[in-house]
């Protein structure tokens, strides 16, 4: 599996597993508990979610497989990064940490290894940025960051006092969603921040794609192995896309192993040109 190197050195997998849209269905919850048990054994060891999806109901999914895994002795607590974010109606300077508390509760856990704010909202930042380093001086994150944020949201946060401090910054980023690579990730490569790129496969739609099929076709890759490649094909983009079938999540744990060729960059290249002007970034 690929690393990702942190600012401070501190490596994580490149390829981990997105929870959007779990928790939801309360009859669903044992199957995917299951399903994210199921994802630990295979081999994944970097998870996110939010308090936002299903209303807590993710947290509490990946808390209660993590801890069964846990307990059964599968693996190690500090062998994970778990990654959750803050709703920005609640990221006040307490409402942070209020909210924190909450998540921890949920997932089982003592602290969250990053913990993200999920999109600007009506708090002042720097209110927000109080709160996590309040979380941090007593453990209960160990680093914290931001999400939805264009390069000039971020060149702010470095403005505000902690806001170096900011480790990652989680966007919708794929092959049919290259806004970020006009400005924002080149602005964070030079600062040795990752990108996190949710939606890596367009909800699926790089899946179905037939060109994309055809190319990765004599590569022995499925179109969704190779879009998952070619996100994290530089070293410094964390790619967190979601499955619950076991196929799906062997399929996209091995593209953190692959190694895309300058011919079949060239390809993709040419099938998804890189942006050209600044745009909004994508966000669902």
């Amino acid at each position: 599996m690929k690393q990702v190197r942190l600012a401070d050195g501190t490596p994580w997998p490149a390829i981990g597993l997105g929870t959007w849209r779990l928790g939801e269905q309360p009859s669903a919850r044992h199957d995917e508990v299951v399903a994210v048990r199921r994802a630990i054994d295979l081999g994944y060891r970097l998870i996110d979610t939010a308090e936002m999806y299903g209303n807590g109901g993710a947290e509490t999914v990946v808390g209660e497989a993590l801890a069964a895994a846990l307990r059964a002795g599968d693996c190690r607590r500090d062998e994970f990064v778990v990654v959750s974010k803050v709703l920005p109606g609640h990221a006040s300077a307490d409402g942070v940490v209020a909210a924190c508390e909450r998540s921890l509760e949920r997932l089982r856990l003592d602290r969250i290894d990053l913990y993200l704010l999920h999109w600007p909202g009506p708090h002042p930042l720097v209110a927000t940025i109080d709160g996590f380093e309040a979380l941090r001086a007593r453990g209960a994150i160990t680093r914290w960051g931001v999400s939805n944020f264009d390069q000039a949201a971020m060149a702010a946060v470095m403005k505000l006092r902690a806001g170096s401090f900011c480790a990652a910054n989680q966007v919708y980023y794929s092959l049919g969603e290259r806004g970020a690579d006009f400005d924002l990730r080149p602005w964070q490569q030079k600062r040795a921040m990752p990108l996190m790129a949710y939606c890596p496969i367009d909800q699926g739609s790089l899946a179905r794609d037939a060109r994309l099929a055809a190319l990765a076709r004599p590569l022995g890759l499925t179109a969704a192995q190779l879009a998952l490649a070619w996100t994290v094909r530089d070293d410094d983009v964390i790619a967190i896309p979601k499955a619950v079938r076991e196929p799906h999540l062997r399929d996209n744990l091995a593209a953190g192993d692959l190694e895309l060729d300058a011919a079949t960059r060239s390809a993709l290249d040419a099938l998804f040109p890189p942006p050209r002007r600044r745009r909004a970034l994508a966000m669902v």
